[in-house]
């Protein structure tokens, strides 16, 4: 009876490639887990993000349309001297874009979103409406909290607190401005920041606003 090797089928030549497969063998990175992409992870070729910033503004805003907040005086004091007014020329249709760009550049120059609050003086701005449906209890409690912009209409100042920073888009209404721009500039601390028609906005502001 001939001898039968114990392990005929296991050749030199068929473990080198699994040897190698297993100790020599160079590392392959291990393929991607899918699953939500974090910014830490960037896709390749793109770059690493930064620190997290406000978007800009989608539409270049005119020049010398937005002051600078730094040049403001803030009258935190409670006291009684009228804020700064600046006027944006903006046609009706337009107000609401140029007060939402205004808010953009006062959010990146380091004013705080709680310190601004923005009036509508048609109608009222998409966020307002949204946060309305839920009920007035829960969007004027927001305004109470203080921690994010605030937007109102202007058949609701009575119940809009003041800010130190108060827009306004003239957007419609015209027949209720003579008495929404002074409340609304009652309602400001430090600036007023108005967006709509210059002589309309003048004749009931007065020639103080700048444009």
């Amino acid at each position: 009876m001939p001898l039968i090797p114990e392990e005929p089928q296991i050749h030199e030549s068929a473990q080198g490639p699994r040897a190698t497969a297993a100790t020599g063998r160079p590392a392959q990175t291990p393929r991607p887990v899918p699953g939500p992409r974090s910014a830490a992870s960037p896709r390749p070729g793109q770059p690493v993000p930064g620190p997290a910033k406000p978007a800009a503004p989608a539409r270049r805003p005119q020049p010398g349309a937005v002051p600078a907040p730094a040049n403001t005086t803030e009258n935190r004091s409670g006291g009684s001297s009228a804020p700064q007014l600046q006027l944006i020329p903006a046609p009706v249709d337009g107000a609401l874009d140029a007060a939402e760009e205004a808010l953009d550049l006062l959010l990146e120059s380091g004013r705080a979103p709680g310190e601004v609050l923005v009036i509508t003086t048609g109608d009222p701005h998409p966020w307002a409406t949204h946060e309305l449906s839920f009920g007035e209890a829960a969007y004027w409690a927001q305004q109470d909290t203080g921690g994010d912009v605030f937007f109102a209409h202007a058949s609701a100042l009575e119940r809009a607190s003041s800010r130190p920073v108060v827009i306004v888009a003239v957007n419609g209404g015209e027949d209720s401005l003579a008495e929404a721009l002074p409340s609304a500039m009652a309602r400001a601390g430090a600036l007023l920041v108005v967006c709509g028609d210059p002589q309309r906005v003048t004749s009931l502001l007065g020639a103080g606003a700048s444009v």
